[in-house]
């Protein structure tokens, strides 16, 4: 039960805080860097925060990427799963009830009226790429060869790493909670597009964790 009341907050504290410096701090105010940063600073505090207790995954594709790495059981993958995205839409609500709207609360999406209009072939292969590095950077950054301690700053500086090249492109996912906990409080466009922040960071967690899953990395 620890680690599903830690996937919850860390989860939680994801959306609250990475989300909430898109809507409440904006691009206008912090800009595309800040933005970044706050994604990059939530996930480096929670691996420091509840990193002991769950792993600090807070993330279906990592998840994902633990079970084909053979480092998580299906049934605690399926559990891990349910606290991200209850989390998720927890960390979306309490934003909602902040900003005083569902409107806009940094839900992510592509194409014509989204930020730099990126097609769906764009969005798709940012996502598919992106979370393949990404968890091949936390799969070997919690490796038992890894420097210790130093796991959540490099997860996290990667995570601040993609959200710089990525923003304009799909507001970046990678993370399939994330996006679930926005779209489902915005609705419309964004609820219509979150097939693809579910289908390709699951594609991309496949690809990175099959490279130690058949220890091509090891």
């Amino acid at each position: 039960m620890s680690k599903l009341i830690a996937e919850f907050i860390g989860t939680l504290t994801l959306v609250l805080f990475g989300c909430g410096a898109a809507v409440l701090g904006g691009m206008d105010n912090i800009g595309q860097l800040g933005i970044s940063i706050a994604f990059g600073g939530a996930i480096i505090a929670m691996a420091y925060g509840i990193g002991s207790i769950s792993g600090c995954h807070v993330n279906p594709a990592v998840s994902l990427a633990a079970f084909i790495a053979g480092r998580m059981s299906l049934k605690d993958m399926l559990v891990y799963w349910v606290a991200q995205f209850a989390g998720a839409l927890a960390g979306a609500a309490l934003l909602a009830v902040i900003a005083g709207s569902t409107a806009s609360l940094g839900q992510n999406g592509w194409g014509p009226g989204y930020l730099g209009e990126y097609s769906l072939q764009s969005a798709l292969v940012f996502e598919v790429v992106m979370t393949a590095l990404f968890v091949i950077v936390i799969l070997g950054a919690t490796s038992e060869k890894a420097p210790a301690g130093f796991a959540g700053l490099a997860i996290g500086v990667t995570l601040v790493i993609i959200h710089i090249v990525g923003i304009q492109v799909t507001g970046v996912s990678v993370n399939p909670a994330r996006s679930f906990g926005p779209a489902v409080l915005a609705g419309g466009q964004a609820l219509s597009q979150l097939w693809l922040f579910f289908a390709a960071p699951a594609v991309g967690a496949v690809i990175g964790a099959a490279f130690y899953r058949i220890r091509l990395l090891s």
